[in-house]
């Protein structure tokens, strides 16, 4: 069972996984019924969470088994929670792309966010466009997230750059992405082409590049400023096990000046 469902995982088309997820999730809760973990965006209780990853990036009890959160969404949930103004400011436009399923029906569902998708395939977004040129105007969102996309484009700064002209003077976003922090610099190899190197070398059969330490520089040379999230309030050992957060991520929260 267990390697029918890396297989899958691993195989089927992330429209499709998507498809799925939504008949899994009514037998989830029955099938990991307990205590042991906890997800703070569905709010959901649990034994244990799913194993995710590719065979080099494999991860046990990470998936939450209900609206399929990671240890980056729970991340980012709680920082939306705890240091934005996400969830109390009066409106604000909202930009979202690739635009995770765990976050899309309750960010729609939200009164104060003008909220919009967009992605180049998924079925879930309200347009699909190629992030290297986005066809809305300058300046228009207050907030932005793109999350595990800078992975797979060609030309990662110029997508940055893409994101900064949309955002308003002073707007705010979060753009996660893979990163090995055990290296200096963003590691890119154009020669590597085949969807088994790419998994060896950048983690992923589709990633073009694996981002080291140097992540937050490329941000700022897209024109943003960068900060560290929970700097001030950092999240207890307690809940990093209990929510299964990674310990080493970093949050890394963009502004636009």
């Amino acid at each position: 069972m267990k390697k029918a469902y890396k297989f899958l995982l691993n195989k089927l088309p992330r429209p499709l996984l998507i498809r799925l997820s939504y008949i899994f999730k009514f037998f989830a809760p029955v099938i990991y019924k307990g205590n042991k973990v906890e997800c703070p965006v569905c709010e959901r209780k649990f034994r244990k969470f799913l194993s995710y990853g590719s065979d080099v990036a494999h991860r046990e009890n990470v998936l939450c088994p209900y609206d399929l959160t990671l240890e980056r969404h729970r991340l980012m949930w709680l920082y939306l929670k705890r240091e934005s103004n996400f969830f109390t400011a009066d409106q604000l436009k909202v930009l979202h792309i690739a635009p995770e399923q765990c976050f899309h029906k309750k960010f729609q569902k939200q009164s104060n966010l003008d909220y919009l998708t967009g992605d180049l395939v998924s079925p879930i977004a309200d347009l699909h466009f190629d992030l290297h040129q986005i066809p809305l105007e300058d300046n228009r969102f207050d907030v932005v997230f793109c999350n595990h996309v800078m992975e797979h484009v060609d030309d990662a700064l110029q997508c940055m750059k893409e994101l900064h002209r949309v955002m308003a003077p002073g707007a705010w976003g979060i753009m996660q992405v893979p990163q090995d922090m055990n290296r200096e610099e963003t590691y890119e190899d154009w020669s590597i082409t085949s969807p088994e190197e790419r998994e060896k070398h950048f983690w992923q059969k589709d990633h073009v590049r694996l981002f080291g330490r140097d992540y937050p520089q490329w941000l700022e040379k897209a024109g943003f400023e960068v900060e560290i999230a929970f700097a001030n309030h950092p999240i207890s050992d307690e809940e990093i096990e209990r929510f299964r957060l990674m310990k080493s991520e970093l949050l890394y929260i963009v502004r636009k000046k």
